[in-house]
C-alpha cells in the first residue's frame, strides 16, 4: 500500500504460476547423497565423501548447466538448499520455502514463512516422515512436513524485541539450536533510539514441538545507563552486542555447542564479544569462553552518527561456523576464523589456542567472513580483505584476498589461490567471501566477481571456472540473473553442485537464482 501511493502506480509481483509445479514424491529410504545444515554435519566441516560428491578431479571439467531455479523478485540468494532424495529444499528473501526437483529444477510445493528465511535448511528424517527446520529473520522457527509442505509449528526463538536470526538452526537429540543475532545493530543509526540493549545468543527449543528449553545470553545481565556519553550528551545504554550470526556447531563427544559472537554494540564492551563460546548442549550453560579482539564496540551509526560507540571498533566479528574436526594424527581441534583474518585451532574442551595464524589484513565485511572448510588434512579458508571494509589500523599489512590452505596440524599456509582480476568490469569485486566447500581433491568456492571456480586441493589450481552473471532461461518461468556469490558454500551431491547466485547487498551484484551443475560426457567452457 505504501508503495503504490509513493509511486502512484499498482505494485506487480512475480508469483510462479501452479502450471510450472510437479508432483511431490518423498524417498522410500535415506541416500547418501542427502545433505543438510550449514556445514553437512553437525561437526560443520563442509566436507563431502567422494561417493556423496559424485565429482572429482578427472571429470570436473565436465561440469555443465543443468538448470536454473529463479526466486521471484528476490535479489539476494543466501538460504543454503537440504538434500532430500530427489530434492532441494530452499528458503528465499521473501520467506518462501520451496521444493525443487533435483533433476528438473521444477518446484514439487512452495511454504510461506513470515520474513526472510537467511539460514540453511535443517532436515531430519524420524522413520518415514522427513522434517524441514529454519528460523526467518523475526527470529520465528519453523517444523515443516517435508512430504506435504505443510506446517507442523512455528515459535519465536527471540528472546527480545530486537531479536533476529541470520544463521542456520541445528537439529541434534531431539532439540532445536537456534542462533540468536539482532536488529539493533542498524536499530542504532537512528538518533533518537536509546542504544544499545540487546544479546546475542541461541534459544534451545524441542524439535517435536518448537517449546523452549533453555536461552543463553552473550551478554551476561540486562543493559542499563552507563557513564558514556553520546555526541548530543545522553547516555549509552550498555553492555549489548555479541549477535551469533552463525549456525551452532554440536560436539557429540563432549556434550558441547560451540558458536561465534559478534562486535559490541555500545560501551561498556565485555569478554564475550569477538569470541568463541562453548555451552553445554542440556542446559545452556557457558563452558569456556574464547576472545579474538577485545574492546570492540560498533553499530551502523559509525564513524560519525550519534549512536557510534566512542572509539568505534573494527567490528572483528566470529561470523562463521566453528568447525569440529578430527586430524590425520587422530587429535580433534575446534577451528575458527575471525573477520580479522586471523585462524585459530582451539582445544575443544577448555577454548585453549592450540596455533593461529593470520591469512588476510581483515575489516568488516572479512578476513574470514562466511567460512571454512576441512579435508581433515587441510584447511580451506576464503578471505575477503573486502577492499570497502579494511581494517585500517595497521598500515603495514596489505589486502591478500583468495583461497588458502592451512596445515591443520602447524596453522602453516601449504598454498593460496589469489582472487582473481575481474579484467576491468565496472562495479566488479575480486574477493572470496562466500565459505567454500571441500570433496577429495577439489575444493569449490564463490567470489562477488559472480564466479564459482574449483581448486585442486593439493596445489591450490584452478580445475573449472564458471560465470554467473548473466541472464538465465529458468524452470519456473521467472526471469532469472545470476550477481556475486556470497554467503554460504555450494552444496555438492551426487555428481551434481549446487549454486547460489546473487547478492545484492554492499556494493556487489544483485541476482535470484539458484543453479545446478551436473557432471556430462564432454568438458564444459564458461559462456
Amino acid at each position: 500500500a505504501v508503495s503504490e501511493w509513493v509511486t502512484l502506480a499498482k505494485l506487480t509481483t512475480s508469483n510462479l504460476h501452479q502450471s510450472v509445479f510437479i508432483p511431490f514424491a518423498l524417498p522410500q529410504k535415506a541416500s547418501p547423497y542427502d545433505y543438510s545444515g550449514w556445514g553437512g554435519n553437525l561437526s560443520g566441516t563442509g566436507y563431502r565423501s567422494a561417493a556423496q560428491a559424485g565429482i572429482s578431479l578427472d571429470n570436473v571439467a565436465s561440469l555443465s548447466l543443468k538448470w536454473a531455479f529463479a526466486f521471484p523478485d528476490a535479489t539476494i540468494v543466501r538460504s543454503k538448499p537440504a538434500v532430500v532424495g530427489d530434492w532441494l529444499i530452499a528458503g528465499d528473501q521473501y520467506g518462501n520455502l520451496f521444493a525443487i526437483h533435483k533433476k528438473s529444477g521444477k518446484p514439487g510445493w512452495k511454504f510461506e514463512a513470515g520474513s526472510a528465511i537467511r539460514g540453511a535448511i535443517c532436515v531430519r528424517r524420524q522413520g518415514d516422515a522427513y522434517t524441514a527446520y529454519f528460523a526467518d529473520y523475526t527470529s520465528m522457527a519453523y517444523a515443516v512436513n517435508v512430504k506435504t509442505g505443510k506446517l507442523i509449528w512455528s515459535s519465536r526463538a527471540g528472546y527480545e524485541s530486537q531479536s533476529a536470526v541470520t544463521g542456520s538452526v541445528v537439529e541434534y537429540n531431539g532439540i532445536l539450536y537456534v542462533p540468536i543475532s539482532s536488529l539493533e545493530v542498524s536499530t542504532a543509526f537512528n538518533a533518537k533510539y536509546p542504544c544499545c540493549v540487546s544479546s546475542g545468543g541461541v534459544t534451545a527449543m524441542q524439535a517435536a514441538t518448537g517449546k523452549v528449553i533453555w536461552t543463553h545470553r552473550a551478554i551476561v545481565g540486562q543493559a542499563g545507563p552507563t557513564v558514556y556519553k553520546k555526541k548530543n550528551g545522553t547516555n549509552y545504554l550498555g553492555p549489548s552486542g555479541a549477535p551469533v550470526w552463525c549456525s551452532p556447531t554440536v560436539d557429540t563427544k563432549r556434550g558441547l555447542l560451540y558458536i561465534g559472537t559478534g562486535e559490541n554494540y555500545s560501551y561498556p564492551t565485555t569478554n564475550t564479544s569477538d569470541a568463541v563460546q562453548a555451552l553445554d548442549l542440556k542446559t545452556g550453560k557457558l563452558v569456556w569462553n574464547f576472545q579474538g579482539t577485545s574492546n570492540d564496540a560498533y553499530n551502523l551509526a559509525c564513524p560519525v552518527f550519534n549512536n557510534c560507540p566512542p572509539k568505534a571498533g573494527p567490528d572483528l566479528d566470529f561470523g562463521m561456523a566453528p568447525i569440529l574436526v578430527s586430524r590425520s594424527d587422530g587429535k580433534q581441534i575446534l577451528v575458527a576464523g575471525q573477520k580479522s583474518g586471523v585462524v585459530y585451532a582451539l582445544n575443544p574442551a577448555d577454548g585453549r589456542v592450540l596455533w593461529q595464524e593470520r591469512i588476510g589484513k581483515g575489516g568488516a565485511l572479512g578476513g574470514i567472513h562466511w567460512g571454512m572448510s576441512t579435508d581433515g588434512k587441510y584447511l580451506f579458508a576464503a578471505n575477503a580483505d573486502n577492499p570497502y571494509a579494511l581494517d585500517l589500523r595497521d598500515s603495514t599489512r596489505q589486502a591478500t584476498p583468495g583461497i588458502y590452505a592451512l596445515d591443520l596440524i602447524t596453522g602453516k599456509v601449504i598454498w593460496r589461490a589469489a582472487a582473481s582480476g575481474c579484467d576491468g568490469k565496472p562495479g566488479c569485486l575480486a574477493v572470496n567471501s562466500a565459505a567454500p566447500a571441500a570433496i577429495p581433491g577439489l575444493v569449490f568456492a564463490g567470489s562477488l566477481d559472480g564466479h564459482i571456480r574449483a581448486y585442486a586441493a593439493k596445489e591450490g589450481k584452478v580445475c573449472w571456472d564458471y560465470d554467473t552473471i548473466r541472464g538465465f532461461e529458468t524452470t519456473d518461468g521467472i526471469a532469472g540473473k545470476g550477481g556475486s556469490l556470497d554467503g554460504p558454500a555450494p552444496v555438492i551431491s551426487g555428481g551434481m553442485l549446487f549454486v547460489n547466485s546473487g547478492y545484492g547487498m554492499f556494493g556487489e551484484k544483485p541476482g535470484n537464482v539458484l543453479l545446478a551443475f551436473e557432471i556430462g560426457a564432454q568438458k564444459h567452457s564458461a559462456p
